[in-house]
Order: C-alpha cells, then structure tokens, then sequence
C-alpha cells in the first residue's frame, strides 16, 4: 500500500515552491488564492524572502502547508493514497490531501493555527528540547519527576524525543537526561512549548474554528498525531485535531501503525526529507522516497 506523508514546522527553506509556481498554472492560481486568503503576499517570502522572515510562525505555517498541499494538487493522477499522516502542522496538509479539508478552509485553519500559536507563546517564556539515545520511559519519567511544566512533546523515532514545556523546566530535565546516559539534549530555537499544557490558550481559540469548518469524509484512512491510529469519521478527526496542539505527536507509533496495517511505500510530500530520515530509523526496511517539485 502506498502511504502520503506530509512535513511539519522546520522544513522551510528560502525558495521553497518555485519550481511549482513556474511549471504549473494550476500551483500558480493556488498560490495566488493564498496570498488574497491569508492577505499579504506569502509567495514573495518562499520564493524570495529572507530565512528570518520565514521563520515567524505566522509565516512558517502556512508555507509549509502551501507547497505540501499544491504539490499533492498538482500530481493529479500520479498522487493515488491509500492511507495519508503528517507530523504536527503536516496533519493539515494530509487533510485536504484526503478531501477532508478544501484547500480553503484548510489554508484559513493553519493560518489560524499559527497565529494561535504565536500568541500563546508570547504569554510565557517557553521552549522545546530534543533528547537523543534514551527510552521512551527514561524521558517520561524524568519529565514527571521535574517541577513546573515539562513534557514529552514528539515521538520522532526511537531513541528520539522532544519535550516541551517552561523554560527552567525543560533546562531541568535536560540536566537529569544528561545525566542518565542522553547522547545529546539540545534546547531548540523555538519561540514556544508546542504539543503541550502551555498550548492551552490557542487550543481554546482554535476550537471554535475548526467546529464551524466542514470536514468531510477522507478518500483513505488518515493516521492522526494524538492516538497514531487510522480515522475515518470526520467528528472523530475534529476532535484529534484539536487535542493535537496540548498532546504528543506520536509519530513512531503511527508509523509503526501504518507500516502493520500494510504500507508498504512511504512518500514524503512537500519541503525538505525530515519525515524519511525519521522513518527510516523507526524501521530500516521500510521504503521511503521524496517529491519536492515537478
């Protein structure tokens, strides 16, 4: 079975959907739709702007987003999936991928999301970290162990977890998992704790917007971030949704999930190859491959 994969926040590049822009009049007339519906002009900063200027989640989102899903548009016949997931902001994108969404309201609910987010992380000082070379359980339990706000954020691949949380929190935690053996605890140059507790003040937000949103039926079994498992009705994907900006990512677990409900292809749909690095670790046999442009 062929499975879609779609990326999230940090793929970005300077030029990111050009290539589309330039060889399809279809990614042309989408593109331009997304500039009048998000109100300024997002094509000038992919395709020209400054790493900086694409760095703002308000900016960073929506990008993403946009040339994962014009991509998936403008294969047509060639894009065929049979089960679709995507890391974090890359749910979206699997969403109208599998005519859940319309590229609309998909593009006003990320916009929406970004701009959530941002807000949210302006209220407190927060921060994510990644933790390399320990079990899933060490990282929990330290997490637990700390004072204030820490939590397991992404499960990327084994031996590979974020946390997310307060800033002396997470600096705490980072500490103790040094101490019991991590490779590597590296604080990263995130503005917020994404996928946790701190959330909470966007996820609010963000309900009323996706409840007033249609979502239709998928066209193929969509594995969601929150419970790593295949959906299919559209209330059931409302409500993971949602609950996705407070909860973990699990994304080993829906790959793993995917790979036991018979996948057998994983195509990594959109910018950069963050999401077949991560596959390949959870399982060596797997087949991967990439489309970043036409």
């Amino acid at each position: 079975m062929k499975a879609y994969v779609f990326p999230g926040q940090g793929s970005q590049f300077v030029g990111m959907g050009l290539n589309l822009y330039e060889k399809s009049s279809q990614a042309k007339e989408l593109f331009e739709k997304a500039n009048d519906i998000l109100g300024f002009s997002i094509t000038n900063i992919m395709f020209k702007g400054t790493e900086d200027e694409l760095k703002q989640t308000k900016v960073t989102q929506p990008a993403i987003f946009l040339h994962s899903v014009i991509l998936a548009k403008v294969l047509g016949e060639d894009f065929k999936p049979e089960m679709v997931a995507g890391h974090s902001l890359g749910e979206l994108s699997a969403l109208v991928a599998s005519e859940v969404l319309s590229f609309e309201d998909g593009l006003k609910l990320v916009s929406k999301r970004a701009l959530a987010m941002q807000k949210a992380c302006e209220l407190q000082q927060s921060t994510m970290a990644a933790i390399l070379g320990l079990e899933d359980s060490v990282v929990e339990e330290a997490c637990s162990s700390v004072e204030g706000v820490v939590v397991p954020a992404n499960y990327n691949c084994p031996g590979q977890i974020v946390i997310s949380g307060e800033v002396s929190a997470v600096e705490k935690a980072c500490e103790i998992l040094a101490e019991k053996g991590a490779r590597r605890t590296l604080v990263l140059p995130v503005s917020g704790a994404f996928h946790s507790p701190m959330m909470e003040s966007a996820s609010e937000e963000l309900a009323k917007a996706i409840k007033e949103t249609e979502f239709n039926k998928p066209i193929c079994p969509v594995y969601q971030n929150v419970i790593a498992k295949a959906v299919t009705n559209p209330l059931e994907i409302k409500e993971n949704l949602l609950a996705q900006l407070t909860a973990p990512v699990r994304w080993t677990q829906t790959i793993q999930n995917m790979v036991a409900d018979g996948a057998e292809l994983f195509t990594e749909v959109g910018p950069g190859k963050v999401l077949q690095g991560m596959i390949k670790k959870v399982d060596r046999k797997i087949s991967v491959e990439g489309i970043q442009e036409l």
